[in-house]
């Protein structure tokens, strides 16, 4: 089946135009198919400015259903693209000419490389004359038939038709609404019952409900106002079904573009700019670029923008300062004379107005631009005096003298303001340096090497301050500025030197207490002071061997000088003076000499080592030994080794041999010698002149060795050897052991009487253990109130007399007697016995010289911790306690029923 249609254009007054639909045959259709182009030369009707992305037209293409692969290409690709569905884009927003722009698209296989093209044309909307608008008026529906050829059977479709061309709909409209657009009908609506239809994003897809089509009449209508900011176009596909649902024609394409009004204002990007430009910079200097934006479309009127500078602060020293460019807000320099020293910052109201900057009709708004003048090195320093002055005591170092102060018209803590200081003369041996300080830019003349007095007493500096930076061009001012330091050198105490320091001196050691030995003396620089006096004095004597004059400085010894001291190293002694004058304040300075001591004989030769040991063997068995001096060359060695000739048994029993100038060897004359320690005198004498000797003892272990040389019998030998002071010793050491256990047996004796005594005198009032308080008792008289209260008291926690210490003893303790013999009650006694005890108990009380006097309770029995005894109900009363009348215990009370039923009521 073969759809033609056709879509006339909206106008202003929304005139109604039919889309009709032609219908054919299909199998005549696949007979007569031909791949390409349905078309040879497709026109469109288009406003003079295209957007970019903008659709045009669609180039159908047909395959003939043999699913070709076909790419589309333009011959103006740089304005113009097609897509892979063959609709026609703007590759570029452009403005047409008034003039029909014409281009072709090619259409290629890519696997047969088999080309077709077509012609586009695009026109004009004014190129539609009000006649021909007429004329479509007029027309209701234009049918574009099928002709038939007349010597032919086929049918034959016209070669030039008109493309749909897109509906162009203003934003915001104030309706009614729905506001009917367009009307779709097909040719076949005669003979069957059409329904019709729109998809796409606006109708049935996001945002949808924008356009509705009556499904009768084919009615479009758009059903609220639109805002092209959001969405620029609509596409739409009409269909056409019968009321079964079944596709009657081929689906077309509806392109609505939404005209753009203006209804937004431009908007910067910041509403405040920040620029800079350098002070001095010539006319049309570049400054910056603002920036504004319209939401309207950019190309038209409605978006194009221009800018304009309203007002310049401050007006100085031109109120035209700056310019902008009114297409592309580029701002510039116009006139001279930024002067940042004068004017740091000028601020310019811009404004932005589209339809081209029309004040009439153009929608406007403003932003604020910043420019800061940025400084240049268009001022050199200036010293504020010619000539500056200061002052510094000799011998100081590291001490400001000066400051000089400069002035600087350019930007603070800059290249072009900070100042740099340099000497130009005055000042040879580098003596003073000049140090910038960063916060105050003031130059800090300094002293970096001592300055004597005595020498140079004041200095005249020139000097000279310049920027970091070098000066701008063509700027008039010389490029750094002069000034004069003057520098007085002030006269101070110095400390006295000694000449020289240190002072060497030789002399042979063993030089007597109280020679002179030589003078050290001191110097006092001070030339141009009052006469000071000097005083000297021993700082430092190791040995304590000199002493020195403290007026003139001579030194004498204290002590014989001796080479071989601990305090003389490498034969060299030092010793430190002290020289002090009395000026103000006091100054004083050290020196230091050394005494090189020359070596003489003074020491004799000694056998090293002390001890030796020898083992019992059939072959001669020598000793080694070496001789030591704490001389030197030629005072010490070569030794010569000899024994003495007494006793006669030295050399008896052994025979030394030199074998060379430190070393000796001492052997055996006999093959057996009794094990033990022996005492063996060498004489050596050394080489000096005169030469100087002596006899060392050696002491030689001989015993039995095994076969790794070492003695078996070695303790026997110490053991014989030991010496009167190894025995001291150990006797010592026995006897401070003896002392210590004595002291400790004393001390625990002492502490066991203290706690002892510690609790006998406890206070009898406070003892409440277990005692028998006495209200109502009739003794004998007061003599008869020393009870004995310990007899109440547990035998086992009372402690023996024994260990009591006589004297600290309480009052009614009984006194140091035997114990008498108490009778013990059995374990189990038997009720008739408790008679006899009682009795035997009061017997051994009476004869019981101990016991308490008269009715005192008596203590006759301690059953111990636990009572072996049975119930006391087992106890039956005698014969003769018949003879009691217990009627009276059932006057006490219910405690005492018990015994009143066990005693009382007569004879039972």
């Amino acid at each position: 089946m073969q759809l033609n249609a056709l879509i006339s254009r909206l106008f202003c007054d929304m005139g109604h135009f039919p889309i009709l639909f032609r219908n054919s045959a299909l199998g005549l259709q696949s007979i007569l198919c031909k791949t390409g182009f349905s078309e040879d030369v497709y026109n469109a009707v288009i406003s003079r400015s295209v957007r970019e992305g903008q659709s045009l037209l669609n180039a159908r293409f047909r395959n003939c259903g043999e699913n070709r692969k076909v790419q589309f290409e333009s011959s103006k690709p740089e304005d113009f693209t097609a897509g892979e569905d063959g609709v026609i884009y703007a590759a570029r927003s452009l403005q047409l000419s008034t003039e029909p722009t014409e281009f072709i698209v090619y259409a290629k296989d890519k696997e047969t490389q088999e080309e077709w093209h077509m012609t586009v044309k695009l026109t004009l909307e004014s190129a539609f004359t009000e006649d021909s608008v007429k004329d479509q008026k007029k027309i209701e529906e234009i049918v574009f038939p099928w002709q038939e050829n007349k010597h032919s059977s086929h049918l034959k479709r016209q070669k030039r038709d008109w493309v749909i061309p897109p509906i162009n709909l203003p934003e915001n409209s104030r309706g009614p609404f729905p506001q009917e657009l367009v009307r779709i009908r097909s040719d076949r609506d005669k003979s069957l019952s059409l329904r019709y239809s729109v998809t796409g994003p606006g109708a049935d897809q996001p945002p949808t409900g924008i356009f509705i089509i009556n499904p009768i009449s084919g009615q479009l209508s758009v059903t609220k106002p639109l805002d092209r900011e959001q969405i620029a176009s609509f596409h739409l596909r009409a269909h056409a079904v019968d009321v079964n649902g079944n596709q009657v024609e081929n689906p077309i394409d509806i392109v609505i573009n939404v005209i753009d009004m203006n209804d937004n204002r431009p908007e910067f990007l910041h509403q405040v700019w920040n620029g800079t430009v350098a002070e001095g910079s010539k006319p049309g200097t570049y400054v910056m670029t603002v920036t504004a934006i319209d939401a309207d479309d950019p190309n038209a009127l409605n978006g194009m923008l221009r800018y304009r500078i309203l007002s310049q602060a401050p007006s100085s020293p031109s109120p035209n300062m700056f310019t902008i460019n009114n297409e592309t807000g580029d701002i510039i320099t116009v006139a001279a004379g930024l002067d940042r020293e004068k004017v740091q910052q000028y601020t310019l109201i811009i404004q932005a107005t589209d339809m081209e900057g029309n004040p009439t009709y153009g929608l406007s708004n403003t932003a604020t631009a910043v420019i800061t003048v940025t400084d240049v090195n268009d001022n050199p320093p200036e010293f504020t005096a010619m000539t500056f002055y200061g002052e510094v005591p000799e011998n100081r170092v590291d001490v400001i003298v000066a400051n000089l102060t400069v002035t600087d018209k350019d930007q603070p803590h800059t290249p072009a303001w900070n100042a740099v200081y340099r000497m130009t003369g005055g000042d040879p041996t580098g003596r003073f340096t000049i140090l910038t300080d960063p916060n105050s830019n003031d130059g800090l003349v300094t002293v970096v090497k001592p300055i004597d007095f005595e020498t140079n007493r004041m200095f005249v500096l020139t000097v000279a301050a310049e920027n970091q930076v070098p000066l701008a061009k063509g700027i008039q001012h010389p490029p750094q500025s002069t000034a004069t330091v003057s520098i007085t050198v002030i006269d101070v105490n110095e400390s006295p030197y000694f000449v020289p320091n240190p002072k060497l001196i030789r002399q042979e050691e063993g030089l007597l207490a109280g020679n002179l030995l030589t003078s050290f003396t001191a110097q006092d620089p001070d030339r141009y002071m009052q006469q000071t006096t000097l005083r000297y004095s021993k700082l430092s004597d190791p040995a304590n061997w000199l002493k020195i004059d403290p007026v003139n400085g001579q030194i004498t010894t204290t002590a014989v000088l001796d080479r071989e001291s601990l305090y003389v190293q490498n034969n060299m002694y030092n010793a430190t003076f002290l020289a002090s004058d009395n000026g103000i304040p006091p100054m004083s300075g050290t020196g230091t000499l050394q005494i090189y001591l020359l070596d003489i004989n003074d020491n004799a030769p000694q056998v090293n080592p002390k001890e030796a040991t020898t083992c019992e063997t059939p072959q001669p068995n020598a000793i080694n030994i070496t001789a030591t001096d704490p001389d030197i060359d030629p005072n010490a060695g070569p030794f010569a080794f000899e024994l003495p000739d007494s006793p006669a048994s030295i050399k008896r029993n052994w025979t030394i041999i030199r074998i060379s100038g430190d070393h000796a060897q001492l052997s055996l004359r006999l093959r057996f010698l009794e094990a033990g320690i022996y005492d063996v005198p060498v004489i050596i004498t050394d080489s000096g002149n005169p030469h100087a000797s002596s006899t060392s003892v050696l002491k030689v272990k001989f015993c039995q060795c095994d076969i790794n040389g070492d003695c078996t019998d070695i303790d026997r030998i110490v053991g014989a050897g030991l010496g009167t002071g190894a025995i001291i010793a150990i006797l010592l050491c026995i006897i401070i052991l003896l002392i210590l256990v004595l002291m400790f047996v004393v001390w625990m004796k002492r502490r066991d009487k203290e706690r002892q005594a510690k609790q006998l005198l406890i206070d009898p009032e406070d003892d409440v253990r277990d005692n028998i308080l006495k209200y109502d008792e009739e003794g004998g008289g007061e003599e008869d109130q020393d009870y004995d209260l310990s007899q109440l008291q547990q035998p086992d926690t009372v402690e023996p007399d024994a260990i009591k210490p006589v004297g600290i003893r309480r009052l009614d303790e009984r006194p140091i007697h035997a114990e008498p013999q108490y009778p013990v009650r059995s374990a189990a006694p038997h009720p008739g016995d408790i008679g006899d005890f009682i009795n035997e108990g009061l017997k051994a009380a009476d004869n019981d010289p101990t016991a308490p006097p008269y009715d005192s309770l008596l203590v006759f029995d301690y059953e111990g911790s636990g009572s072996t005894a049975g119930s006391l109900s087992s106890l039956n009363s005698s014969s003769s306690g018949g003879e009691q009348d217990y009627d009276y215990l059932n006057d006490w009370g219910p405690r005492f029923k018990k015994l009143a039923d066990m005693y009382g009521g007569g004879d039972d």
